[in-house]
């Protein structure tokens, strides 16, 4: 039994009171949310920060984004499961060690989601959990990588750490079952020198900025996404602009819309096969009235929406 979330069933809250799947080789689900808090440090200070706590705000902030499931949602264009038997559940949380045992425990939760026919959305953590869940997908290659940030996260390392936020991108590109990748609201300053500019477009990755998502719009851009293909969606907060999710620890003005997050997500599950999708860099205690995490939410509610619409789930 590989059981994730050590709080008891009636304290633990899940993602919009979806069942709580404790046991990850008995996930029976089209859909599986699961919280990946911690990532691999740059500093002992960062061992936990304020982005742990994001998966609990998120599920907490959840119960406020929708007065049932059976309501009609002009986001998504009708009730979100629309009539259809779509199982959704949570599978909670990776416990995090010192020693960063937990990506190895990240990668094989998603592994076990897999295999179970779910589609895995996970809620962060930092910008470097998604690198094990990269490598969970080897034998589903190729695999489109799509990721909305305002920074590049092409560093090799940082303190001779090599799986920490500012290299998530740089490690997909080295796995072989990673194809093209889309950098979508890229902008300003980050962790980015000259050296990550040149590696990444050495590499062939689409470095669309945000200025220019802006000029050309989003249905030009999905154009610019191979068709058919099998697609993961990486969303950094602060690739959204700070007047949409205002709780991150590197805001940059200018950034991706609401409207743009939300056509993004649904072109990408009407082009071809969607296999994943994470939102991570939320920072609570920044927060403005839980609407970072609010709108997180609202995020995986259209993911969700847009699945069932482009028949992900037909049996």
């Amino acid at each position: 039994m590989t059981k994730l979330t050590t709080a008891p069933r009636d304290v633990f809250q899940t993602f919009m009171n979806f069942p709580l799947v404790e046991d990850l080789d008995a996930v029976k689900a089209d859909i599986a949310i699961i919280g990946m808090a911690y990532g691999s440090p740059y500093t002992i200070d960062e061992l936990i920060n304020d982005q742990t706590n994001a998966p609990t705000a998120v599920r907490r902030a959840s119960q406020r984004i929708s007065l049932g499931l059976d309501r009609y949602d002009f986001d998504i264009g009708g009730t979100l499961f629309d009539g259809q038997d779509v199982k959704v559940v949570d599978v909670g949380d990776i416990p995090g060690d010192a020693a960063g045992g937990h990506y190895g425990r990240a990668e094989a939760a998603i592994r076990k989601i897999r295999a179970a026919g779910a589609l895995p959305i996970t809620i962060g953590g930092d910008h470097g959990i998604p690198i094990p869940i990269f490598r969970a997908f080897d034998g589903e290659g190729p695999i489109t990588l799509v990721q909305i940030d305002a920074h590049l996260d092409w560093r090799d390392n940082v303190n001779g750490v090599r799986e920490g936020y500012s290299s998530p991108i740089r490690r997909a590109s080295e796995m072989a079952h990673i194809d093209r990748i889309f950098q979508l609201g890229i902008r300003g300053q980050g962790s980015a020198r000259l050296e990550e500019v040149e590696a990444a477009r050495a590499y062939g990755s689409n470095i669309v900025t945000a200025n220019e998502w802006q000029d050309i719009g989003t249905a030009a851009l999905l154009k610019r996404i191979p068709d058919g293909g099998r697609y993961y969606l990486t969303i950094d907060a602060d690739g959204l602009d700070p007047a949409v999710m205002p709780a991150v620890e590197g805001p940059a003005p200018g950034g991706v819309s609401y409207r743009q997050t939300i056509e993004l997500i649904k072109g990408l599950f009407a082009k071809g096969r969607v296999v994943g999708m994470d939102i991570v860099e939320i920072a609570p205690a920044r927060d403005v009235n839980e609407i970072t995490s609010m709108t997180a939410g609202l995020f995986i509610l259209n993911a969700i929406g847009a699945a069932v619409r482009t028949g992900q789930f037909k049996r």
